[in-house]
């Protein structure tokens, strides 16, 4: 049995398993490229599927029970006191990945640069890419918030 690593698809790109933190039976938790704040993450339909109406019942069920069970959790790891949920969905949406992403954002009084209410001004900013070890470590930090998390693998068996 020889065993390959398995890169996650992600619209035209695809994420290293290091920057997995959680799984369930349909969606995964990916940490962020370039957050917009510290505990920036996001929550990816296994199925690639683009926009929010291509989710079936299935997985729009578990992406939000996910998010709904993350929130608090994250928003209590980074010490915020609210958490933003968003979905850019298409082009004129700001949508950059094909594939459809829920962004969990935790939020703390301040904590953009921009006034309040103008939120799409700091998101749409230049933000500088992490390095994958940077990604890892965020991952692994998170991964022990979530026991009842399923166990990704990394590889596959190609026999």
């Amino acid at each position: 049995t020889k065993l390959k690593m398995v890169m996650i698809p992600f619209g035209q790109y695809f994420c290293h398993p290091s920057q997995v933190f959680f799984k369930s039976k349909k969606c995964i938790g990916l940490v962020n490229l370039k957050p917009v704040v510290p505990g920036h993450v996001m929550i990816i339909p296994k199925r690639k599927v683009q926009k929010f109406e291509d989710l079936r019942p299935d997985e729009l069920d578990d992406i939000f029970t996910s998010a709904h069970m993350m929130s608090p959790i994250i928003q209590q790891k980074f010490e915020a006191t609210s958490m933003m949920l968003a979905v850019q969905d298409g082009k004129d949406a700001g949508q950059t990945v094909h594939h459809f992403h829920l962004h969990l954002i935790p939020r703390r009084p301040d904590d953009f640069l921009a006034k309040k209410n103008e939120d799409h001004v700091r998101i749409e900013m230049k933000r500088d890419p992490r390095s994958e070890k940077q990604m890892a470590d965020e991952a692994a930090m998170l991964s022990v918030l979530f026991p009842e998390s399923e166990k990704f693998s990394a590889y596959e068996d190609d026999s």
